[in-house]
């Protein structure tokens, strides 16, 4: 028996609440909650839906709703249900059990630290973190102890040394076990340790200065030296640890998406030092956008889980119901919580680190030779081909209303994106705008080099752009005597969205579509996107090339003595160009804002 919508829908209350799909044999098929359960509802029975969404809403055979007093309790509602019932739609992270912290016990007169998991901070000592993994500690009990020499060792090993170990011989450890440093000296570097711990670090360099100066005064240089020593290991550590801040407690989330693959990247900030960084791939069941796919992650991350909830949550994307997750949170912490993309400053370093960190991962993942063999494969099928193509070629065109246009031309092969054959072509000698006309000459010029013998010919060239440059490619192969290349023109659908491409081969006559779900339309769509990232990059760098004429005196706010700070902290103007934001602002006189002003007016 079909369910039946139209008088289910009859009877859903407008309120706001939670709801549950179930299939024929009882089980959980998607749990969501709903502002107004009513219209949200509703909206699963129109017609256009993605091929996802259709294959839950397909497989409905009953849906109850729970009605709740306020849109917060649906989302605790929601989070609880979907930790419980695991439902194959929603996104479903693992339940750590317990997080790690590093550990200084206040129970001992040499307290160790430590790696210590725990699913909440007790009463027995300090506890620092979590931080996003046992590595991340690792890594930082390391450079402790190698800074501040501070023990590692448990204490039933501590009582019982009756010499040093290897840890005081290689310098990482200072023997409190056998004497050879007071407490209250291991106090002080335990305190320093600590002090970095919480972000601050720049105090403790400050003190170890002046420890060095007194000591050298007091001709104690020996002292003086291992205090300089010290001092060198803690900048290095600061240099290491280039985000640290005042302060600032945070998760930042950033979503990295390309057709077939997904990654979000959460990093820990706690009092303002960076903790390190976790990667998640997520099952995308109802392929949600971008935004929403974030907010639900991010729902599920502290409110299905019982992690610790930090007074910020940063994200890459502007995600819907961020008060209402903002409020969830506040009530699950007991304080306010603040949940924003609108940051600047270093929360903005922050933002930009976690999406370059989702970035790489996800590269990562296209890069598996596992993956990218069975995509190679899936294409070979879908195109009816007796071997697997071993190259691909994709050109695009890249412009601004005519001006400075750029073809760019990617190269695939079965180790992914292969770089070092990517090549552009500026356009020039036709029309402003006209498409067909720019991808004939980069055509031609690429393949006139091939026939020379500059790289290996492609076995399928794909075009963005569908019928038109199909027909401008198959012209400019036959007037050039190339044969055996299979010819791809990509279009995309009427509403533009990833999955709904139609592939046209050799022809406009022979067309195909290939469901979203296939590995060999995930090749098609990441290619296509990067030689489409290759010429916006390479269409940009020529534009802005053309229309830089700026120079430190046309810039508001620039005058002479600015000037002066500018070219005596760079070196010239040369050095003033290659300089980030971050680095001109530390500029005297030259705030972020008007670093900022700079580095637009000298780029464009």
């Amino acid at each position: 028996m079909t369910f039946d919508a139209r008088r289910f829908l009859e009877t859903v209350s407008e309120s706001p609440g939670v709801y549950r799909m179930f299939d024929e044999q009882g089980n959980t098929l998607y749990i969501g909650k709903a502002r107004r359960l009513k219209a949200r509802l509703a909206s699963y029975f129109r017609s256009a839906l993605n091929t996802k969404t259709q294959a839950l809403v397909n497989r409905i055979h009953d849906i109850q709703v729970t009605v709740t007093y306020s849109e917060t309790e649906a989302l605790l509602l929601e989070q609880t249900l979907i930790k419980e019932l695991r439902p194959p739609y929603n996104i479903l992270l693992r339940d750590d059990k317990s997080y790690p912290y590093v550990f200084a016990s206040d129970r001992h007169p040499f307290p160790a630290l430590e790696h210590k998991r725990a699913r909440t901070r007790r009463d027995d000592g300090r506890y620092f973190g979590p931080y996003p993994s046992s590595g991340a500690v690792r890594e930082t009990l390391s450079l402790m102890q190698k800074v501040f020499r501070i023990r590692n060792c448990e204490d039933s090993v501590f009582a019982h040394r009756t010499r040093p170990c290897l840890q005081h011989q290689i310098q990482r450890c200072s023997a409190p076990c056998v004497g050879r440093i007071s407490e209250e000296d291991y106090r002080r570097d335990l305190e320093h340790a600590i002090q970095c711990l919480e972000g601050r670090s720049e105090s403790v360099s400050q003190e170890l200065s002046r420890e060095m100066e007194a000591a050298s005064q007091a001709l104690n240089f020996e002292e003086a030296a291992r205090l300089r020593d010290q001092l060198q290991d803690l900048r290095r550590l600061q240099q290491r640890q280039v985000v640290d801040t005042d302060g600032g407690d945070a998760d930042v989330f950033a979503l990295a998406l390309q057709p077939g693959a997904l990654c979000i990247s959460v990093l820990s900030i706690r009092q303002g030092r960076l903790l390190g960084a976790r990667h998640y791939s997520p099952s995308n069941g109802l392929d949600l956008g971008e935004a929403e796919l974030l907010g639900e992650f991010i729902s599920q991350y502290y409110l299905g889980q019982a992690r610790e909830i930090p007074s910020e949550v940063l994200t890459s994307h502007a995600i819907p119901d961020a008060e209402l997750i903002a409020r969830a949170l506040g009530e699950h912490a007991g304080r306010r919580v603040r949940v924003t993309e609108k940051v600047r400053g270093h929360r903005a370093q922050w933002r930009e680190l976690a999406r370059t960190n989702a970035q790489q991962q996800l590269a990562a993942q296209l890069a598996n030779q596992t993956q990218l063999a069975k995509r190679f494969e899936s294409l070979r099928d879908a195109l009816d081909l007796e071997d697997t193509p071993q190259r691909l070629e994709c050109f695009d065109i890249s412009h601004s209303h005519g001006e400075a246009t750029v073809a760019s031309c990617v190269v695939f092969d079965q180790d992914g994106p292969r770089k070092s054959d990517y090549r552009r072509f500026n356009i020039s000698g036709i029309e402003g705008g006209d498409d067909y006309a720019a991808m004939q000459q980069a055509l031609t010029r690429r393949f006139k080099r091939l026939k020379e013998g500059e790289a290996p010919i492609p076995d399928i060239l794909i075009v963005d752009g569908g019928k038109g440059q199909l027909n401008m490619a198959r012209d400019v192969l036959q007037e050039l005597g190339i044969i055996d290349v299979m010819l791809l023109g990509v279009a995309k659908g009427t509403t533009r969205k990833a999955g709904l491409e139609t592939l046209f081969i050799e022809t406009p006559d022979h067309s195909l579509e290939l469901p979203p779900t296939s590995p060999g339309l995930h090749l098609i769509q990441h290619i296509r996107d990067e030689s489409h990232r290759f010429a916006i990059t390479g269409h940009r760098a020529r534009r802005d090339k053309a229309r830089r004429t700026s120079t430190l005196q046309d810039i508001p706010g620039i005058g002479p003595k600015r000037r002066r700070e500018l070219l005596r902290f760079f070196g010239g103007l040369q050095g003033i160009r290659q300089a980030t934001v971050n680095e001109l602002s530390r500029v005297p006189g030259i705030s972020t804002t008007m670093a900022e002003t700079i580095h637009r007016a000298l780029h464009g």
